[in-house]
């Protein structure tokens, strides 16, 4: 597939596609001029449903069943009669636009179509239906096709003056003041002309989608791009940005679900790659200047390092990406920061960017005795682990090693001492034991401790990949990833942090399969790990700390944590409850497991009305094995 099929121009369909015809049609075979010459002729000859000019719109609003606009959504009735010229083009969720008499706009979608009957007659019969079967179609006329609709807004020009006449005669409206959105407090007439939405600035506005920030894709209906006659004909969809605009999204946190084979990573590196834009900074609280975001990005299946490297891109997709205001092409400031485990090695042919070493210390484990705690211990064990941690610093310092530890624990007096003093009991101590042991491969290996390297993990503008896929046990992975977000979260939720950098960093800290990570468990670890990153969450936006979070297992996502999501970006999904677990409106719930690759739909109540979006078929970098 050409790159160029994700901003390609093309003819765009007004829906105004009704029939044409004039006072010659009647005159040209003769009949009307017929017809007024005879004493004898039908008066009714005489009256033509076919006005003269040219049809506008698509329809009209009918009053058939009342015309109702209510704060009870339920009890609104809105319905469009389309013409059958436009019939063809009219899809569920397409936008209209419905005209108030002084110039104001009703912003709606359509929400349901159904043909009625145009007369009082059973079409369902024997004659009726082989009739149908030996012609060559149906005659839509003798049917009438009725659109419901969704009001979503009413648009209007602040300062702008009542322009009555521009509705009257049914122009489109005329360029004037800010265009601005407010909820539908006005039901509009009868017989107004209903046209489709095909203006940007109306479009957006109507869906409150922002003119600037991130871009995610392109609006679509049905998976086709919706289509505008200004150019570029598509229109962006962008997740607020700036501190003007409130509090940039990025540090409210993301959630991307979808399934396997759905886009979801292609997805994710072309969202991820525009906050890496070049010119993307964000304030810093409490001082004056602006630094550019860091990534960290925790990747299970070795893919996100490939952000280094260019993808196949054709300069005329550059050139439009450019136009656009689409970052593209590789991110040269990636890292791939490999964690030394036991005797596992790490081999990355298919990316260049540069891979440095590091392991776990073990003094990290002090702050967050969770991180070998297992998932079985009870509270009154993990008092315990607390307890024999605090006694083992005191006597190793911060130099204390993981094998320091062991030793420390197979130590029978000490056992014996905790026993008999009844600080801690002989079969809590075995427990902790047990589930303290088995992570020799994990802390102190031989590679730098990523403590040392907090510079280079952190920095302005770089994207740091830490890649799990090499290691074989799970146990390791989890260890890994916890001990590093912790870090990363407790530096900057601290009042006094030991890394400065890690602090006033803005920092969006990516985890692909995070349903492994952030799991609602019965345990204490779960909970440790859940409160964390719960705490994190609320305070993201003052921090200047986004989630962003990957997974194809939304129902796994702890609810706490949920819960803190703002901008959810569903893709294709075929289980029932991890599309109930997104929580998104039924009406693009529906729409989930039928969704091609690509096809994604954005729930972000704070940047826009619930719609569904195209996202690039091009990959902005490297994407695949090849």
């Amino acid at each position: 597939m050409s790159d160029l099929g994700d901003f390609t121009d093309f003819e765009p369909d007004d829906g105004d596609g009704g029939d044409e015809s004039d006072d010659a049609t009647a005159a040209s075979d003769g009949t009307g001029a017929a017809a007024r010459e005879s004493d004898e002729a039908d008066p009714f000859e005489e009256m033509s449903v076919e006005p003269a000019g040219r049809d506008r719109g698509v329809g009209v609003l009918s009053a058939s069943e009342g015309l109702t606009i209510h704060e009870d959504e339920r009890e609104t009735c809105l319905r469009a009669y389309v013409t059958v010229g436009n019939r063809s083009d009219i899809r569920i969720g397409k936008y209209l636009l419905v005209p108030y008499p002084d110039g104001e706009r009703l912003f709606c979608r359509i929400a349901g179509l159904e043909y009625a009957q145009e007369f009082r007659a059973d079409d369902a019969t024997e004659i009726h239906a082989r009739r149908a079967m030996r012609s060559n179609g149906i005659d839509e006329q003798d049917f009438k096709f009725m659109a419901e609709l969704e009001p979503i807004a009413v648009l209007y020009e602040e300062g702008e003056a009542p322009r009555a006449s521009d509705s009257a005669s049914g122009d489109e409206p005329r360029a004037g003041g800010d265009l601005k959105r407010r909820m539908t407090d006005r039901v509009p007439k009868p017989e107004t002309v209903v046209r489709q939405a095909t203006d940007k600035a109306e479009i957006k506005t109507g869906l409150k989608i922002p003119e600037d920030g991130v871009f995610l894709g392109h609006l679509s209906v049905g998976g086709e791009k919706v289509r505008t006659a200004a150019e570029p004909p598509t229109i962006d969809y962008r997740l607020t940005d700036d501190y003007s605009d409130g509090d940039p999204l990025v540090f409210r946190h993301t959630l991307v679900a979808g399934g396997t084979g759905s886009g979801k990573t292609h997805g994710s590196k072309n969202i991820l790659r525009q906050f890496l834009a070049a010119d993307r900074t964000y304030p810093i609280e409490g001082t004056d200047r602006e630094v550019g975001p860091c990534l960290v990005m925790f990747d299970p299946q070795d893919e996100y390092a490939q952000m280094h490297d260019d993808g196949e891109l054709s300069e005329e997709f550059r050139r439009r990406c450019e136009r656009e205001g689409v970052a593209c092409g590789g991110h040269e400031d990636t890292t791939c920061f490999v964690p030394k485990v036991d005797d596992a090695s790490y081999a990355a042919s298919h990316h260049r960017a540069e891979q440095v070493e590091f392991t776990i210390p073990f003094s990290m484990v002090y702050r967050n005795p969770w991180l070998i705690a297992g998932s079985q211990l009870n509270d009154n064990q993990y008092n315990a682990l607390q307890y024999l941690l605090d006694r083992f610093r005191r006597e190793f310092g911060s130099t204390g090693t993981y094998d320091d530890f062991t030793t420390f624990l197979d130590d029978p007096a000490l056992k014996e001492e905790l026993d008999e003093s009844g600080r801690v009991h002989e079969a809590t101590f075995d427990a902790v034991k047990r589930r303290a042991y088995g992570f020799d491969g994990v802390f102190d290996q031989d590679a730098r401790p990523i403590t040392d390297l907090v510079k280079q993990f952190v920095r302005p503008n770089g994207i740091s990949v830490v890649p799990t896929y090499h290691l074989n046990d799970s146990r390791s992975k989890t260890t890994i990833v916890l001990a590093l977000a912790s870090m990363l979260v407790d530096q900057k939720l601290s009042n006094s942090p030991r890394f400065d950098r890690i602090k006033e960093t803005p920092l969006i800290l990516g985890m692909d399969e995070a349903h492994n990570f952030l799991t609602d468990a019965d345990s204490v670890q779960a909970r440790k790990v859940i409160g964390k990153f719960t705490e994190a969450a609320k305070q993201g936006r003052k921090e200047r700390l986004g989630l962003f979070l990957i997974t194809q297992d939304p129902q796994d996502i702890a609810d706490p944590v949920f819960k803190q999501i703002n901008t959810t970006v569903v893709l294709n999904l075929g289980d029932e409850d991890a599309i109930s677990a997104v929580n998104i409106p039924a009406s693009l719930e529906s729409k989930v497991p039928y969704m091609e690759k690509g096809q994604m739909v954005v729930y972000s109540p704070d940047n826009s009305e619930p719609v569904e979006i195209q996202g690039l078929a091009t990959c902005l970098t490297k994407h695949g094995r090849d």
